[in-house]
């Protein structure tokens, strides 16, 4: 038996879920029940290996598991970008090796074009808007970054705009920063009111339980998983709950539970729009990955993302909040000096699960047990088209995307876990440190 040793635990204070279109949450699971198939997790990944076992096995009960409120947990938390394009940091020119950036690239689109798809088949209020993204650069190696992407977009044949700071306000009110590059293919999503209309228009046989929370598991020919008022039979088991995986006993020491924090204000007036210019929504994403994240949304709110936190047990830390709220306000001045006197609303933190390689994992964890798992912060498209050729590869389907999938390396193993905590939590500092003025 596997005793469940970590379980999700956000913040109360997400201004994506609070603002998000009110739903009542499925009840919680009670008693015991057998199912062929079983999902862990009702995030983008599980939302679609659920969805697309449904689909393939249509006289068959889909059970899917959520320990928190669908829209609540990590989902709900992220920036809202739905990206398309490759961006490996590890590469000169952000692109790397031609072949798997290509890959990546049909992966990302895979994800995007079937979330649009079903915004569009069942009229999801999510604000879903195919309006591109800029990526904005103030330091000199932000500067660098920008035209080595750049080249590499050249390379991948992939449209772009290179926006100068004295063209910068017509796009995005300020002129903070000194260029931008500009991708048309990104869409900006509201994430949690995304992930609510997804939950809320699932086939017929999935039958959904929010609110319960597994204790403990036993794997086997089947698996069983309880909880504090009954258990859940599963003949496969699927698990999509990125680094809570590990605390279901796989790819133990091999991802890392980071935290971000993000601050969303209460709208624009009229007459702050009118000072503010630019175009009615946009997103900024940093030339340097420690940088701000800013979006002004559809409802004339503007989003500040930046910090980070190395929680190991995947879990939220109220001590963050106050502390990186302050550091928000810092960087929307500086961005926005033309709104003095607009407050936040709301500050929260979320978690990206993170490999050392940039690598998820995808296949068989055990007999019976599969998962799709470690998005590496694009959780978005990655967590969706990953969670639906999961499901399709245990239909008994293979294609090109899948196949690279389950010859993926998948996550590195970590140091030791006192060297892992002091190591990641040194290069996070440093890293903000150096992000200078893009933070």
């Amino acid at each position: 038996m596997t005793r469940v040793t970590s379980l999700p635990a956000d913040d109360a204070t997400c201004g994506w879920f609070h603002l998000s279109k009110p739903r009542k949450p499925r009840p919680a699971h009670f008693g015991h029940t057998k199912a062929r198939w079983v999902v862990l997790g009702a995030g983008f990944t599980g939302l679609a290996a659920a969805r697309q076992l449904a689909v393939h096995f249509p006289d068959e009960e889909i059970v899917l598991i959520e320990a928190q409120e669908v829209g609540f947990g990590t989902s709900g938390r992220n920036a809202g970008f739905a990206i398309d394009l490759p961006h490996d940091i590890g590469a000169e020119d952000y692109i790397g090796d031609i072949a798997i950036a290509r890959t990546t690239l049909k992966l990302n689109l895979g994800g995007q074009s079937f979330l649009k798809e079903l915004v569009e088949r069942y009229n999801i209020d999510c604000q879903f808007k195919h309006c591109g993204k800029y990526q904005a650069a103030v330091e000199d190696r932000g500067i660098a970054v920008l035209e080595a992407y750049r080249r590499g977009l050249d390379k991948l044949e992939q449209p772009y705009e290179m926006i100068e700071q004295d063209d910068l306000p017509e796009h995005i009110g300020t002129s903070f920063y000194r260029k931008a590059l500009f991708t048309p293919g990104t869409a900006l999503i509201q994430p949690a009111a995304l992930v609510k209309g997804l939950a809320d228009n699932l086939p017929a046989n999935v039958t959904l339980y929010e609110r319960t929370a597994i204790s403990d598991v036993e794997y086997g020919e089947k698996t069983v998983l309880r909880h504090a008022n009954g258990s859940i039979t599963a003949d496969k088991l699927v698990l999509a709950n990125n680094a809570f995986g590990m605390s279901f006993g796989f790819l133990k020491g091999r991802m890392l539970p980071v935290f971000t924090y993000a601050s969303l204000t209460r709208p624009l007036t009229a007459e702050e729009q009118a000072r503010l210019g630019g175009k009615p929504y946009w997103g900024v994403i940093p030339a340097d990955p420690f940088g701000t994240t800013v979006r002004r949304t559809p409802d004339n709110r503007l989003l500040i993302r930046n910090s980070f936190s190395f929680n190991p047990d995947g879990r939220s830390n109220r001590k963050y909040l106050a502390r990186f709220a302050n550091r928000h306000h810092a960087s929307f001045e500086r961005r926005f000096p033309m709104l003095p006197d607009v407050p936040f609303e709301y500050t929260w933190g979320g978690a990206l699960a993170l490999s050392r390689n940039h690598m998820g994992f995808f296949g068989q964890l055990a007999p019976n047990v599969y998962g799709a798992l470690c998005c590496n912060g694009l959780g978005v498209t990655r967590g969706t088209v990953t969670g639906k050729l999961l499901a399709d590869w245990l239909a008994g389907e293979s294609n090109e995307l899948i196949d690279f999938l389950l010859q993926a390396p998948g996550p590195c193993a970590n140091p030791p876990k006192p060297l892992v905590s002091l190591g990641l939590n040194l290069n996070l500092l440093w890293g903000q440190y150096r992000a200078g003025k893009e933070s």
